[in-house]
């Protein structure tokens, strides 16, 4: 009865409610479960529990949600033609004239930005002008500083001298 017990404080349980046991371990626990009416009896008040706990923290949904759908299941219910799932496709050129076909008219919606090709060559130019810039600027940086180390060099050679 101790390894049940330790079994059950493993938390073996918990992971299995909440869905984060291995397969081994749920087989494992399927098998245990069967054989020991306390293993059951705890997973059960455990399922229990965290049902409890959902319940209380879940957030209601706004007032008029189940007015917006079933407005829009009546609309679908109560439509005059039957929905066609697979229409056969033509082709324009051998476009068939028939009565009934109808084409749905899609847009494309892109997260891409378009450029007008002449402003990419300006794009580029800029990007190029950048990069020269960046290179001069880090060459009269070393510059400088290679500048600023030889008049330190000659300010404490002034000054051994002067001594």
């Amino acid at each position: 009865m101790k390894n049940i017990e330790e079994y059950i404080e493993s938390g073996i349980l918990e992971s299995y409610v909440l869905g984060m046991a291995t397969p081994e371990e749920v087989t494992e626990l399927l098998s245990i479960q069967k054989v020991y009416p306390e293993v059951e009896m705890a997973l059960h008040n455990l399922e229990v529990d965290v049902e409890r706990i959902a319940g209380l923290m879940a957030i209601p949904p706004p007032a008029d949600t189940w007015n917006k759908i079933e407005s829009q299941l009546n609309e679908v219910m109560l439509a005059d033609k039957e929905p066609v799932l697979f229409k056969e496709y033509t082709r324009p050129q051998e476009k068939k004239a028939t009565k009934g076909s109808e084409y749905i008219e899609v847009e494309e919606v892109s997260d891409q930005m378009r450029v007008h090709k002449a402003w990419k060559w300006v794009f580029a130019a800029v990007f190029v002008l950048g990069k020269i810039f960046l290179g001069c600027a880090i060459y009269f940086y070393l510059e400088n500083r290679q500048a600023q180390q030889q008049i330190q060099d000659l300010k404490t050679e002034l000054k051994q001298i002067r001594k």
